[in-house]
C-alpha cells in the first residue's frame, strides 16, 4: 500500500513475537513495547528536515548538521498510545506532547472522545500520532482530524502503530491519502469484534494489566 512502511528490522520482529504470546506478562509487555518504540522512532524520524549550524569542537570551528524547525509534536491516543510515547521520549526528550483520549463504542465501533490537549503551533511542527493498534482506523482518523483542526498540515503528520489491519490502513488513507503510516506488522484482518487477527489482543489491557 502506498504511504505504508512496514519496518521489518529483525529486533523489532523478534520483540513483536514475544509481545504476541498470550503468556507474556504485563510487565514484560510494557518493556518490549518501549524497546520497540525506540526502534520504530529511528525509522519514522529518518527524513526529518535538517540544517547546519556553526559550532566549535576541541579542534576547530565548522558547520555541523542539526534538526531544523520547531520541535516535534508527539500525540498519544490514550490510553495505549502512552506505551509507545514513553520510548520515543527517551530518544527525543525535547519533543512537545499532546493527548487525544478516545474509547470505542462497542456497538457502533466509532470513537468517543473524552479528552484532547495538543501542542501549539502545529502548522510548523512535524507531528507523530502513536497508537499500538491500527484496527478499524476510526480512532486514527479522529486523532488526525483533531490535529488538522488545530492547524497541522497533513503532509507533516505521521502515524506510528505496532500492528495494523488492512481495513484500518485503508480507512486512514482513504480519509487522509497523504499521511505516512509506519508499522511493525500488517496482519491478516479484523475479526467479527473488530480486533486484529492474529494480533496480540487488547494492547491497553495487556499494557496496564486490566484484562
Amino acid at each position: 500500500m502506498e504511504n505504508l512502511t512496514i519496518i521489518d528490522h529483525p529486533l523489532i520482529q523478534h520483540k513483536l513475537t514475544e509481545m504476541r504470546k498470550k503468556s507474556t506478562s504485563s510487565n514484560h509487555f510494557r518493556t518490549l513495547l518501549k524497546e520497540i518504540s525506540l526502534l520504530l522512532a529511528y525509522e519514522i524520524t529518518r527524513n526529518l528536515p535538517m540544517t547546519e549550524i556553526s559550532i566549535e569542537t576541541p579542534m576547530e570551528q565548522f558547520n555541523s548538521p542539526t534538526l531544523d524547525g520547531k520541535k516535534l509534536a508527539l500525540i498519544s491516543i490514550l490510553r495505549a498510545g502512552n506505551g509507545l510515547l514513553d520510548g520515543i521520549l527517551d530518544l527525543i526528550p525535547s519533543a512537545r506532547v499532546g493527548f487525544v483520549g478516545l474509547y470505542r463504542n462497542e456497538e457502533t465501533l466509532e470513537p468517543v472522545e473524552y479528552y484532547s490537549k495538543v501542542p501549539s503551533e502545529l502548522s510548523s511542527r512535524v507531528s507523530i500520532v502513536v497508537d499500538p493498534m491500527l484496527a478499524t482506523g476510526n480512532s486514527a482518523v479522529h486523532a488526525v482530524d483533531t490535529l488538522v483542526s488545530h492547524g497541522a498540515s497533513i503532509e507533516n503528520i505521521k502515524f506510528m502503530a505496532l500492528v495494523a489491519a488492512p481495513e484500518g490502513v485503508e480507512k486512514l488513507l482513504s480519509k487522509h491519502p497523504k499521511i505516512e503510516i509506519f508499522v511493525a506488522a500488517l496482519d491478516e484482518k479484523l475479526n467479527d469484534h473488530a480486533y486484529i487477527v492474529p494480533g496480540l489482543g487488547d494492547a491497553g489491557d495487556r499494557l496496564f494489566g486490566t484484562k
